[in-house]
């Protein structure tokens, strides 16, 4: 497989004469790398040492990733403290750390007991515990047997008290050299950090901000900061926005789909603010629908969102499509028009079993696309973050079965 610096085209995204590979953004963390954020958690004044092993690590994952055949590749999140090898938080955990105006403390969001916030109208966010998913199955969710939140440590969330401003600068400079650093050993170049968006970062209990467009408007000023600094150190940020879809599961009892999308056009409003002037080839969107592995029989249909996904000034677009809830909205994509200087990035591999996909299905889903939006469009991923989701063996013998397939499917569209 070349690799995807050699992969130039009119639009640097679009494939030439191969299907580009990445992934959603989160890999295994090693044990060491693990063991080093539960000390950092225990004693943050001793940083020398791993910030050493973190950039040696962040070297070590994106060899890995080049070895496995990826051809856009990331730091794993590494810069993004994992709580233990099962998280499925961390995407939006490491924020914690990066805004001011929060008081850290509170309880873990699976615990909250009280409603994250009341929105005006119909419109009403939910706690974790009430989302309709997990109203529905409750027996599942709470039986500690049912693999569905089993070993995930809690992770006190925090409240903001003050203005949301971004603090994160000395992080996201280190996240930028450990990436940059590791690619330039590699002779690569194609690279992506994944950042929060402002949707998802205002997510949390709120006691400063009068109306949720202030607080979005807020988080959007303060999360610009962070993908400027990926984006003027010549990377790709991929903004994490679940809660363009999640949202959804979580306001109880059901809105309707157009109550719902007003909600939404607000976030979208914040996001287009924050990435306003900055270059949409190095702009990433990824939706999803949560990383928790459950039912998920309430998520809104991705027809419902997909027209207001592409009202967001990015590039590219990453979007689960491999899950047994949403494979099948691959259809959906023969009524959509999508610009001719974006790509999709659709999931080909799920994060949600433990079941390792065949390569020739892998090929079967990159070709349905790329006979829909055209093969010079279609860059085959995840669903979502590996890491913290699935056993490191299977994660990476899901990674080589992503890129196993893109052979077979760049074989098959280009002959």
């Amino acid at each position: 497989m070349p690799n995807a610096a050699h992969n130039t085209a009119p639009n640097a995204l679009h494939n030439t004469d191969f299907i580009q590979t990445t992934h959603a953004g989160s890999l295994p963390r090693t044990p060491a790398l693990l063991a080093a954020n539960a000390a950092q958690a225990e004693n943050p004044g001793d940083t020398e040492a791993f910030e050493r092993l973190l950039s040696d690590s962040v070297v070590g994952i994106v060899a890995q990733q080049l070895d496995a055949g990826l051809t856009i590749v990331n730091d794993g999140e590494y810069g993004h403290t994992m709580s233990n090898s099962v998280d499925y938080g961390a995407w939006w955990n490491y924020s914690y750390a990066r805004l001011g105006g929060l008081t850290q403390g509170g309880v873990d969001r699976w615990q909250m007991t009280e409603q994250i916030r009341s929105e005006p109208g119909k419109i009403r966010l939910t706690t974790m515990r009430d989302r309709r998913d997990r109203v529905r199955f409750e027996e599942a969710y709470n039986d500690p047997n049912s693999f569905i939140l089993t070993g995930r440590k809690a992770v006190p969330q925090p409240t903001i008290t003050g203005p949301v401003t971004y603090i994160g600068q000395d992080l996201v400079r280190r996240d930028v050299t450990n990436l940059v650093g590791a690619l330039e050993a590699q002779e690569a170049t194609a690279g992506f950090l994944p950042a929060l968006s402002p949707g998802s970062a205002s997510r949390l209990a709120n006691e400063y901000y009068k109306t949720d467009e202030e607080l979005l408007f807020a988080c959007a000023d303060a999360m610009r900061e962070e993908y400027k600094a990926i984006i003027d150190a010549g990377l790709t940020v991929q903004i994490d926005d679940p809660s363009i879809a999640e949202n959804w599961d979580m306001i109880n009892p059901e809105p309707t789909v157009e109550d719902y999308l007003a909600f939404t056009k607000l976030r979208v409003e914040a996001l287009n603010h924050a990435i306003r002037g900055l270059p949409p080839e190095q702009i990433r969107f990824h939706l999803c629908w949560g990383s928790w592995h459950g039912p998920h029989t309430t998520d809104i249909p991705f027809k419902d969102l997909a027209e207001t996904m592409l009202s967001i000034n990015a590039g590219s677009y990453s979007f689960e499509a491999a899950n047994v809830r949403h494979e099948h909205e691959w259809k959906v994509w023969r009524d959509l028009d999508l610009p001719e200087d974006k790509v999709i990035v659709p999931g080909v591999v799920s994060h949600a079993t433990n079941v390792v996909e065949h390569p020739e299905l892998v090929a079967d889903r990159i070709e349905r696309f790329a006979q829909i939006v055209g093969r010079e469009r279609v860059i085959a991923s995840t669903d979502c973050g590996l890491g913290g989701r699935v056993h490191p063996q299977i994660a990476w013998a899901k990674l080589e079965a992503l890129t196993e397939g893109a052979k077979i499917a760049t074989e098959r569209l280009w002959g």
